[in-house]
């Protein structure tokens, strides 16, 4: 099935979280079929079978695409507060709410916003040309 949205995650208040949520007006002229959904990743959500999603991964120097959340290495968990996206992901993959997950995972800032913008563009477009 072809997906038709990207969730979008970030946090225009933590600079180094605010990336995914900046390139949100260029994204939407350059794939206006594409409905592009902030959304809070601790809120509860209405999963598609096959979520793609867009978001700020440290550690990286490129954008890149994952298709498996066991790529990511979890961050410590102290509390109810360090539940994050990948936890609620990895929660609602084990539930049978997701059957497939694509992440475009956006650097915290080695480049332009420009430049990381052309970069989340060419990843997304083989994920709605595909399936």
């Amino acid at each position: 099935m072809k997906p038709s949205k990207i969730f979008v995650f970030g946090n225009l208040d933590l600079v180094m979280d605010s990336l995914p949520l900046k390139m949100l007006p260029e994204l939407r002229k350059k794939f206006p079929q594409i409905e592009f959904v902030v959304q809070d990743p601790n809120e509860e959500w209405e999963v598609p079978e096959n979520l793609v999603v867009l978001d700020t991964a440290v550690g990286i120097k490129e954008v890149m695409v994952f298709d498996d959340l066991e790529k990511f290495t979890p961050p410590p968990r102290v509390s109810m507060h360090d539940f994050d996206a990948l936890t609620n992901l990895r929660y609602l993959k084990k539930l049978g709410k997701l059957k497939s997950v694509k992440i475009i995972a956006v650097p915290a800032r080695k480049k332009t916003l420009a430049e990381l913008t052309a970069s989340v563009a060419e990843a997304i477009t083989p994920i709605f040309s595909r399936q």
